[in-house]
């Protein structure tokens, strides 16, 4: 008895879906053509159900199980969706819809880096990657960067970057030396016109004490350096140098005059002459002695 009341039950929940299919409204085909469409809401709605599509899709191919042809095939659907969803929007836009291009997303390698999407034709958005389709062979080396080759830099690269600034000439540009330098040189300054003052003081009082005879300070007097006292000093400096250019040498031992010298180079002539020619006679050696002398 059961069984035929589970069949019975059955046969009823069949016959309830078989009503509420007939109440629904015959399932629309999207156009094949975007440009047959003349509503913007339909349009609008064409483009929702692609991006739904298009989300599926993509879920199911983050899957790496599921073979490479299965992901091939997948991410050729999923690149054919994107290009009629652009046919949509494009249609929006001729309908006098919002342009959805504008916040298109954009295409990332396996890190998550935004790469260019290549497209060698030229006509709409290029052919894209998705999920684990990003890890087949042939595809990785798309989004492989090429390791980047430092370039040694060459004399002319190292010396064009080379300017003012490098030798310190734009230093007082900033602004930042001059307020440093300011309060310095101002200290400096009224340090030696101190000084100054301070020296022309002492000498006032010198002087002063020299004509009326008195003995001026051992303390003020230490300080004082007279221009005659230096003029003596540089005196007896130069006359020191003079001394010592004006001294000549003197030689512990005689030297020969120039006679005496000739006289030597010619003895040795005679000499090297008697040596080298043996086989000449003895008229003959004697008539280039006489000619050498």
């Amino acid at each position: 008895m059961a069984r035929n009341e589970e069949k019975a039950q059955s046969m009823l929940n069949r016959f309830i879906t078989m009503k509420e299919e007939e109440k629904k409204k015959p399932k629309e085909r999207r156009p094949f053509l975007a440009s047959e469409c003349r509503d913007l809401a339909e349009a609008d709605k064409w483009r929702q159900q692609i991006m739904r599509e298009i989300g599926r899709k993509v879920a199911e191919i983050q899957n790496e199980g599921l073979g490479e042809h299965r992901l091939r095939d997948l991410n050729d659907e999923i690149n054919k969706l994107i290009r009629e969803k652009t046919h949509w929007e494009r249609r929006i836009v001729e309908l006098g819809g919002p342009n959805y291009t504008r916040h298109s997303a954009k295409m990332t390698d396996l890190d998550g880096n935004i790469v260019d999407v290549p497209n060698p034709g030229g006509r709409g958005p290029g052919y894209r990657y998705f999920g684990a389709a990003k890890k087949l062979p042939g595809v990785r080396e798309l989004f492989e960067k090429p390791p980047e080759l430092r370039k040694r830099r060459t004399r002319y690269d190292i010396y064009k970057r080379i300017d003012a600034s490098y030798y310190g000439y734009r230093d007082d540009e900033d602004g930042i030396l001059e307020k440093l330098e300011g309060p310095a040189e101002e200290k400096m300054r009224a340090a030696a016109v101190a000084d100054w003052m301070e020296m022309e003081e002492i000498k006032k009082e010198a002087r002063r004490a020299v004509k009326s005879g008195e003995v001026a300070e051992v303390g003020l007097m230490s300080k004082i350096l007279f221009e005659e006292e230096e003029d003596v000093v540089e005196e007896e400096r130069k006359e020191r140098e003079r001394e010592e250019k004006e001294k000549e040498f003197v030689a512990h031992v005689p030297l020969p005059d120039e006679k005496e010298i000739e006289k030597m180079v010619l003895e040795k002539k005679k000499q090297e002459l008697l040596s080298n020619d043996r086989g000449i006679t003895k008229d003959s050696r004697s008539m280039i002695i006489l000619d050498c002398n």
